[in-house]
């Protein structure tokens, strides 16, 4: 049998040239394209991992817009998409301000063909390379140890967290109770340049009001009745390092001006004393709570939000993470089984069921602390939904037919399509990436009537 052969799209509108690309390119698809509309509708329809295309196209070849606007759509489309920029021999700089949107590489025309077969080559294997980086790091869970996670939306958080840790800015976490804010901070300090210096956390809403100045900031000898020494506060203590403010929505007006003022000036005052102290230290905060509602109450200082909000990271709740509760219930399993001498324990079907039926108000911690308890209660190597705590959830994965979910996935999509594009069935198959006899054909499958 025939070995399909690899998808390259071309766009190029000078016909002589195309056809010789075609021709040079013959190990590969080639999929010719002479403007912008018709490189998109083959980009939808075969995704192609390469694509070599000139900047100059019609309607004003002598204009690089065209190109660019293309690039832009390719990239948008499929950011995985690597990209070779054709050019004229003198447009070098066009060249770099499409490399510096994306592109993976350039060639001035005329081009050596066996040269461009290199860098196409080259293209094609880095782009393998990143995909299979990408599915190790779903079966994987997550690029951060300690997070796990199968859900795309988390994994592109882990990803934020990951270019947010090497850059030195105060990032807040936002998300409910138990969802892992301190695990993300220590891997922001994990990942940073500070990672060999300490990492300090502090909750604002353990401590009282009367000691958490002097926990934060520390205090001089004889500040106060029971000061019989001077003790540096957690800020100080942090240097060089990361703190971790935890609830920082419940930290008291005075000390959100104190705060403000060290992050404003980077230095501080320990309790009693008059010395300004310089203090190099990265800040991390995280609250479960709406910081703009306590703002708009009068109970949270709107120059101290944006000074601690330089990134935003919202964390979505268990319940939100599709498939994540299962997948964090086997990996507690095993470690609590290890723990307590009991390897050969796992979940049975009804505690599966009964862990993905659960809305988890308490999050991973919830998770975590019934899986504890779970490993201790059961009586032989399978945890039960009883086990657990749960009543059992009548759950038949019978019922769960891929093809069913396929099918009515692909019926949302071409209803979603067809509406947005007022029954246009070739606007619609263009921007479905599929012919119109296979548009046709799906909706005569589904049901679905041109008119709606």
């Amino acid at each position: 049998m025939e070995e399909k052969r690899r998808p390259l799209l071309l766009v190029e509108d000078d016909p002589a040239l195309l056809k010789q690309m075609r021709w040079a390119f013959d190990g590969y698809e080639t999929l010719p394209a002479e403007d912008r509309e018709s490189a998109i509708a083959l980009l939808r329809r075969h995704e192609p991992a390469v694509v070599t295309m000139d900047l100059g196209l019609p309607p004003a070849p002598d204009d690089v817009t065209e190109g660019f606007r293309l690039l832009t759509e390719i990239l948008q489309l499929q950011p995985s998409t690597k990209v070779i920029v054709l050019t004229g021999q003198h447009d070098r700089e066009n060249a770099v301000r499409a490399v510096g949107m994306g592109a993976y590489d350039f060639f001035a025309k005329p081009f050596e063909p066996d040269l461009l077969s290199l860098a196409i080559d080259r293209a094609y294997r880095l782009h393998e390379l990143q995909q299979e980086n990408l599915r190790l790091q779903m079966e994987t869970g997550s690029p951060l140890d300690g997070f796990l996670t199968r859900d795309t939306s988390v994994l592109k958080l882990c990803r934020t967290v990951e270019k947010v840790a090497s850059a030195n800015v105060t990032t807040m976490l936002l998300g409910e109770s138990g969802t892992g804010k301190e695990v993300l901070a220590r891997a922001i300090h994990n990942l940073s340049a500070r990672s060999k210096e300490r990492f300090v956390a502090i909750n604002c809403a353990a401590i009282p009001d009367t000691l958490l100045e002097s926990e934060l900031f520390g205090y001089e000898k004889g500040a106060f009745t029971g000061a019989v020494k001077q003790t540096l506060g957690k800020i100080e203590v942090a240097g060089k390092g990361t703190l971790f403010l935890d609830e920082i929505g419940d930290l008291p007006m005075p000390l959100q001006s104190k705060l403000l003022r060290f992050l404003q000036e980077r230095v501080i005052e320990r309790i009693g004393g008059r010395e300004e102290i310089p203090v190099d230290v990265r800040i991390v905060c995280a609250t479960h709570q709406d910081l703009k509602g306590l703002i708009a109450e009068g109970r949270f200082r709107e120059d101290l939000y944006y000074r601690l909000a330089e990134i935003v990271i919202d964390i979505p709740p268990l319940r939100e993470r599709s498939g994540d509760a299962s997948l964090i219930a086997h990996a507690l399993v095993k470690r609590f089984a290890s723990e307590n001498g009991r390897g050969s324990l796992h979940l049975g079907e009804d505690a599966l069921s009964a862990i993905e039926a659960h809305r988890w108000p308490g999050n991973v911690r919830e998770l975590e602390n019934c899986i504890k308890r779970a490993v201790v209660m059961a009586d032989g190597n399978r945890i039960s939904a009883d086990d657990l705590g749960f009543e059992a959830v009548d759950d038949d994965l019978s019922m769960l037919n891929l093809r069913q979910v396929r099918e009515e996935a692909e019926r949302a999509a071409v209803l979603r399509v067809l509406a947005r594009t007022n029954g246009n069935v070739a606007k619609a198959s263009e921007v479905l990436g599929v012919s119109r006899p296979t548009l046709y054909d799906l909706m005569n499958r589904f049901g679905i009537k041109k008119e709606a």
